[in-house]
């Protein structure tokens, strides 16, 4: 009698990783791991709840089937409401239960799974804070900028609900329905809570299963074909039969940012808050990565490994700067008083010439004489410097977020990353 073969997932070498299995048995030992994770299907809807039972439709066509345990749907009222209607009524044979019973046929294990209903746990519905009367209220649409707020705040709380407080479910987030603002929001959520194990996806239907017009409505492939009709624009009816339905998941590639602010992530914050303290990492990360070095006896700066020939104003732009940042100086207070210093030392610079060497590049490091434009001649030689550091590629690029700006007038580099030469 052959012994029965194990279906218990490849155990890791004792003491090892996945980097030191065969790169197939990782992959395995990646996909059994995968299939034991609790699945949460998180989506935004509208007024078209078609989109979740496509999408559930087109996570169940994947290799392997993808058939997510729980549903949960973030929506406005009317959006709620349009759910109960067209997936749950009649309660006894609803569309939802039709779908269940079309996958069971195909062969699709959904014993326990796909859980969802006309509940609150379910169906979550926009809230927000009045600010009078201090009462939450449920949002009807997102219009304002103060219900976009709280939609960000809602959505990022649904994010962090199913990434943190059940750590071993994988999130598979649609981002098929409602409004642009709510599918980008919820982009966003995923970007900075998401893990790499979770999932964004959209799906798309071909023509006329899309239509509002469309009757009946398509919700999912059935198993016995129907002709829907629906009107074009002109006033056309359009004839379709089911078979003809394309079904398809767009799986949308995310960068999985928590992997780079983990720390930030032990305790839940705001949608604002979370992306205010990533920003400042990011900026803060930019900066550590960026090495200049400036060389004084002729007119170029190397960026990283990039070096970048500047015009002599140009040069002289950069290395007062990066002076007072070596220096620990703190920024200029304003464009003008940056300017009136960068033409006191375009004169030293100037004094510093071989007067006999016309090719000397310090010949032309004076400033114009017409002092009203000095303002605008520093903002003019901020943006020509921005422009060699785009063109020299990417390792130049880094310097230009770090360059004088709106309420920072100054180069934003510590000073161990500034090198003198020359």
């Amino acid at each position: 009698m052959k012994p029965s073969k194990s279906k218990t997932p490849p155990r890791l070498p004792v003491g090892g990783s996945a980097a030191a299995m065969p790169l197939a048995l990782a992959s395995q030992h990646a996909k059994a791991s995968l299939q034991t994770l609790q699945t949460v299907l998180l989506a935004v809807t509208g007024m078209s709840p078609a989109v979740l039972t496509e999408t559930v439709w087109a996570l169940a066509q994947e290799s392997p089937p993808i058939i997510p345990d729980r549903v949960v749907v973030v929506t406005t009222t009317d959006g709620r409401d349009a759910i109960k209607e067209e997936l749950f009524t009649p309660p006894d044979n609803s569309v939802w239960d039709q779908l269940r019973q079309r996958l069971s046929l195909m062969g699709r294990d959904v014993k326990g799974r796909l859980q969802f209903g006309p509940t609150g746990d379910h169906i979550r519905v926009f809230t927000m804070t009045d600010k009078i009367t201090g009462r939450a209220r449920e949002m009807n649409d997102i219009t304002t900028v103060e219900e976009n707020s709280a939609a960000a705040d809602f959505l990022m709380n649904a994010v962090w609900e199913q990434v943190t407080a059940l750590k071993e479910a994988r999130l598979v987030a649609s981002i098929a329905g409602g409004r642009k603002t709510m599918s980008a929001l919820l982009f966003a959520c995923v970007s900075l809570l998401g893990r790499p194990t979770d999932l964004l996806t959209h799906v798309l239907v071909n023509e006329p299963f899309e239509k509002p017009s469309l009757r009946p409505r398509f919700y999912f492939p059935l198993k016995e074909p129907v002709t829907h009709r629906a009107v074009d624009r002109d006033g056309k009816v359009i004839e379709a039969r089911t078979g003809q339905a394309a079904v398809r998941l767009a799986k949308i590639e995310f960068v999985p940012l928590r992997t780079l602010f983990e720390r930030e992530f032990v305790r839940k914050r705001s949608y604002s808050e979370l992306v205010a303290v990533c920003q400042g990492k990011a900026d803060y990360l930019a900066r550590e990565n960026v090495r200049l070095t400036v060389w004084r006896n002729r007119p170029e700066i190397q960026v990283n490994n990039t070096t970048v020939r500047l015009s002599s104003k140009q040069h002289l732009f950069v290395t007062l700067l990066a002076e007072r940042a070596a220096a620990g100086e703190p920024p200029f207070c304003k464009y003008h008083e940056a300017a009136g210093s960068l033409r006191q030392k375009g004169e030293e610079l100037f004094g510093r010439r071989n007067p006999k060497d016309f090719s000397d590049w310090r010949q032309d490091a004076r400033l114009p004489q017409d002092r009203e434009g000095d303002e605008q001649l520093f903002r003019k030689l901020r943006s020509e410097i921005i422009a060699k550091l785009r063109k020299a590629g990417d390792d130049a690029h880094a310097l230009i977020a770090l360059l004088p700006e709106a309420r920072r007038c100054s180069l934003d580099l510590p000073k161990r990353s500034i090198v003198f030469e020359g």
